[in-house]
């Protein structure tokens, strides 16, 4: 493994019925191609050794033998390459025939697991031909797993076999195998296609790798098979704890596999992290089944010399050829799409759903919080930026779903010594059509009043000078509602928390925060899925505008043309990195090292170091990568010293996996050290990017 990377690939190999030389030649070919590619552990489809549709040639002595001499040639090919593969072959132990799926590697046969489920309905007649595998087994050839949950270990990790059927009955093999240590489930699979199957397929795969936390991969039968009766499209897919990293296109004549890197440390982290997944397996007696480490047959003892010079000298043939490849494995490259705006949805039909998801969480929290006050007003500070015009854009929902009059919503501007035109006309614009009150009150002289009242110099523009402008506003804005009966509502958002990007008691304060667990990259898509469904066509083009416009808190003068002067990103860093940072940081526990070595990758080497087009349309950066480990040392700086800020924010509703809420997700010390963090970061090197 590559930095708690495991590298899987499902295949489907072409299949001759019965002509079980070919297929171990086409098994074997293949698995020379995966391991020059790195590849830890390779899964093949159900019976793809012998064909699943030879039918009651299964019990024909001269296809079991074949299949046996198979597979023993197939683990004998694998002693020079370093991929483990897991095939899928008839088995005859104590007169009863079982399909299994088999673990070769390193030149042996190390565990043989049969299938439990055998359908025996419409298009399937199982129980014909096979044997289920009993809960217990009671033979002496130790490659005979003692149940379906029996585990085997590749490389450190911890895997287990279900075999077609398997997956689709109420409580699979793999729930009870998860719970026992798996973190890769496999399934050696033949389904043949039907209408609608293949989508809900995906999604049973996809849930069934949530709900063990583990990575799943399948592999099922393709090109080759009978098509007597039914057809066989060939499927590789694999998920991972939910998502579906790939699949194989279908309908191919040839051979084909899919390859990515499945996150075991991610894997690590939820199962840890979700403290029920451990009550489960406790409450269903699941143990730690022992894994099968190497068995030390003989391989030559179980073949019989007659049967196997044809199949050995093709063998040989192919088994040299990969030598030559092995030279030249390609290991370095994370074979995996690493997202550099986790935050943001995969796709614009994607980010359409979470965006109406996001702002109802948005409207009905607020909504209740004015429904359990009895609250007709809200007071809402307008800067002109994209917090503060998501947080008004909610708010007018909040009032339309309780049927009260927009009027009680009072936005205030407060032009300062940063205001531009630019932000102020698109305050006004978007207030106006909203049809919301509004306020103008100029802060430029109280606050040289109060810089004269604490003797402070206006040409000193340091953090006094900023913090001032800051808390001047919230005191407007706290005391308009007290006079309105109102409530403050807040509009910082996820990012600017986890920076503490806000003054104390300040911006930072307010009665109830609704971006409060919304990250910056994401807020820019919520303001656009509103400006998409304005009717209003001044409003539509002030949201786009606010969308262009440079974050910033304008608390220093513009530039001699009237432009912003101070860019936030240029002060605390690029969102989208921090962001990133946040995403890894918190929701998955990872620790520096890994974080850059995912965001090297998301940011540099992904993409070939060029800007591009990531999800939804938003261009990605370009960045160095001293800038990134920059930018990672600012950011655990930052989290730790700002914890403070965050241990008394005010309530907000949460809306995704990542909430800093100190009475919710995120429970930290004040003072916790950053030293260990920090420490990390000063061991990387930009070199190993």
């Amino acid at each position: 493994m590559h930095h708690d990377y495991f590298r899987v690939a499902a295949c489907v190999p072409p299949v001759r019925v019965a002509d079980v030389e070919a297929n171990a030649c086409a098994i074997i070919e293949m698995l020379g191609q995966l391991d020059s590619r790195g590849v830890e552990l390779a899964v093949f489809p159900e019976l793809c050794v012998t064909g699943y549709t030879c039918g009651d040639l299964f019990h024909n002595e001269t296809l079991l033998e074949a299949a046996a001499t198979a597979v023993s040639e197939i683990a004998e090919a694998t002693k020079n390459m370093s991929v483990h593969a897991i095939i899928g072959a008839p088995m005859v132990f104590d007169e009863r025939l079982y399909n299994c799926g088999i673990v070769v590697g390193q030149g042996m046969m190390k565990l043989t697991v049969p299938k439990t489920y055998l359908p025996n309905y419409n298009e399937f007649y199982e129980r014909r031909l096979w044997t289920p595998a009993p809960k217990v087994v009671d033979t002496e050839d130790s490659r005979m797993a003692v149940s379906p949950n029996k585990i085997v270990q590749i490389n450190g990790v911890k895997i287990a076999i279900e075999i077609c059927e398997d997956l689709w009955v109420p409580i699979p093999p793999s729930c009870h195998a998860s719970m026992a240590g798996a973190k890769i489930i496999v399934n050696l699979s033949a389904s043949p296609d039907t209408i609608g199957k293949y989508d809900y397929l995906r999604e049973l795969i996809a849930q069934q790798s949530a709900r063990c936390i583990c990575g799943y991969v399948y592999a099922a039968a393709g090109f080759g098979e009978s098509s007597t009766d039914l057809v066989f499209d060939g499927k590789g897919i694999i998920a991972e704890n939910g998502v579906i990293l790939g699949s194989t296109p279908r309908w191919k004549e040839g051979p084909q596999y899919i390859i990515r890197d499945i996150d075991i440390a991610l894997l690590s982290h939820d199962r840890m992290h979700r403290g029920t997944f451990a009550d489960c397996a406790d409450r269903e007696n699941t143990v730690a089944f022992p894994t099968v480490q190497q068995l030390n047959l003989n391989l030559s003892e179980l073949l019989d010399p007659e049967n196997q010079e044809g199949l050995r000298e093709k063998l040989d043939k192919i088994i040299g050829q990969n030598k030559d490849e092995d030279e030249n494995r390609e290991d370095t490259q994370l074979l995996r799409t690493i997202e550099p705006h986790p935050f943001v949805p995969s796709d614009d039909a994607e980010i359409d759903r979470r965006c109406d998801e996001i702002v109802n969480i948005q409207v009905a929290g607020l909504a209740q919080r004015l429904r359990a006050t009895g609250c007709k007003c809200l007071v809402v500070g307008i800067s002109g930026g994209l917090d503060s015009t998501l947080a008004l854009l909610v708010a007018t929902r909040a009032f339309d779903r309780l049927g009260l009059d927009r009027k009680g919503i009072i936005g205030v501007t407060m032009p300062g010594f940063g205001t531009t035109g630019r932000t102020h006309s698109n305050a006004l614009t978007l207030m106006d059509a909203l049809g919301v009150t509004f306020r103008e009150i100029p802060i430029g002289p109280a606050v040289e009043q109060h810089f004269r009242d604490i003797n402070h110099d206006p040409s000193v523009r340091d953090v006094t000078y900023e913090n001032c402008q800051a808390r001047e506003r919230t005191q407007i804005l706290m005391d308009i509602s007290n006079q309105e009966n109102g409530m403050v509502l807040g509009t910082g958002d996820l990012s600017e928390l986890a920076l503490g990007w806000a003054t104390y008691n300040g911006d930072q304060m307010s009665m109830y925060g609704v971006n409060a667990s919304v990250p910056k990259t994401l807020v820019k898509y919520l303001v656009r899925w509103f400006a998409f469904r304005s009717e209003n066509p001044d409003m539509a083009e002030a949201l786009v505008d606010i969308i262009d416009t440079p974050v910033s808190p304008e608390l220093l003068p513009p530039s001699a043309d009237g432009e912003i002067a101070q860019r936030t990103e240029d002060l605390v860093g690029p969102y989208e990195l921090h962001d990133f940072f946040l995403f890894h940081t918190l929701r998955y526990g990872f620790p520096p090292e890994r974080v850059y070595f995912m965001a090297c990758r998301a940011f540099i080497h992904q993409h070939h170091g060029k800007t591009y087009q990531g999800r939804g349309g938003m261009e990605v950066g370009k960045y160095q990568p001293e800038e990134i480990l920059h930018w990672m040392k600012v950011f655990y700086r930052r989290f730790f010293s700002q914890q403070f800020k965050r241990s008394c924010m005010p309530d907000g509703p949460k809306v995704g996996s990542v909430c800093l809420s100190p009475r919710g997700d995120w429970r930290m010390p004040s003072d916790a050290s950053a030293a260990a963090w920090l420490a990390a970061i000063d061991k990387i090197s930009p070199d190993n990017a």
